[in-house]
């Protein structure tokens, strides 16, 4: 391969390594969303036009709500045997470990890193990574029409999800004119807008709406800090029938919330661990807040997970906060 090493790869680099390899595995982050799944789709099914063989891996199922995604179906966990030679593809993660404990063996010669992400660790033999861009599937966009793939709807279909995914459907400071023009060009396309918006956005379950009101229900808000938080524990999940991904919008309820500065969900899901997803409204970086504490994500939207029990994982996000410049005490008093 060519332009080995930890710094950024040009297009041209990145385009002659695809068209110079013929096995590819698309690699997606654990838990996966639209970006991740969306980018990675859209390059193996752009790499099939041209005659190459793809795979699909991710560690965990494809969520509900992305099933409707063009090549979903082919996402697994156990590839079986590779061709010597096969190139990963990572998709939306700024550190290998994000692709989980159960990636096959690879050989880091043959690895390309496709992201978006500010503190992304260059990982990759290649790595091409747009901090500009909106998600990882508008860098893939930039792939694919270096290597002059025809834009199929179901190639487009995968983009103006990763776009919807990592704007909050448009609503997001991220969504420039710049977002919009691609997303029309999606949907001129043959992406099916209406589709993708009620999958991932409308679709919920009863028993997930259960769940959202039990987490409002221990919703708590210090007005002063601008920090609101609640609390999701596996008791609340077995009482209202629901699981770990009918916890997904939970967060974001939060983020509505009039005067709040950073949302907080803490998920007590397992012992001896704390699930925090992090929301800011633009005044908070909480990507720095999620680093402190062995996570990552982006500015406005980003998660870790704490060892120890729900109250050491709230006064760990409470310490983190402070050293931002956020400091809520009322996070520490009992509930």
């Amino acid at each position: 391969m060519t332009e080995t090493g930890k710094g950024q790869a040009t297009l041209d680099g990145v385009i002659s390594a695809l068209r110079a390899h013929e096995s590819f595995v698309m690699v997606s982050h654990v838990k996966p969303d639209g970006d991740t799944l969306g980018a990675g789709l859209a390059l193996g099914l752009g790499l099939q036009q041209l005659g190459k063989r793809v795979a699909y891996f991710n560690e965990d199922p494809v969520p509900r709500n992305l099933c409707f995604l063009p090549g979903a179906g082919d996402v697994r966990r156990d590839l079986g045997e590779l061709p010597d030679g096969t190139m990963f593809c990572f998709f939306d993660m700024s550190d290998v470990a994000r692709a989980g404990p159960y990636l096959p063996p690879f050989d880091a010669a043959h690895t390309l890193n496709v992201d978006h992400h500010l503190g992304n660790t260059r990982f990759a033999a290649l790595n091409y990574i747009l901090e500009t861009e909106a998600s990882a599937g508008a860098v893939v966009l930039k792939i694919l029409e270096a290597l002059k793939t025809t834009l199929t709807p179901q190639i487009a279909e995968c983009i103006l999800t990763t776009l919807m995914t990592d704007t909050g459907a448009f609503m997001h400071s991220n969504t420039t004119p710049a977002v919009l023009r691609e997303a029309a060009r999606m949907m001129e396309a043959g992406a099916n807008k209406e589709r993708i918006t009620q999958e991932i956005f409308a679709n919920k379950r009863f028993v997930a709406q259960h769940l959202m009101g039990a987490a409002l229900a221990r919703m708590r808000f210090d007005a002063e800090a601008g920090v609101v938080w609640t609390v999701v524990d596996a008791a609340m999940l077995a009482a209202c029938g629901a699981d770990s991904e009918d916890t997904e919008d939970i967060v974001q309820q939060l983020r509505t919330v009039d005067g709040c500065k950073v949302a907080v969900l803490f998920k007590a899901l397992e012992p001896g661990e704390v699930r925090v997803s992090l929301r800011s409204n633009g005044e908070v970086n909480v990507q720095s807040v999620a680093t402190r504490l062995g996570g990552g994500g982006h500015f406005r939207a980003a998660g870790c997970t704490v060892s120890g029990s729900l109250d050491e994982g709230i006064a760990a996000i409470a310490e983190a906060l402070r050293a931002e410049g956020v400091a809520s005490s009322a996070m520490l008093a009992p509930a």
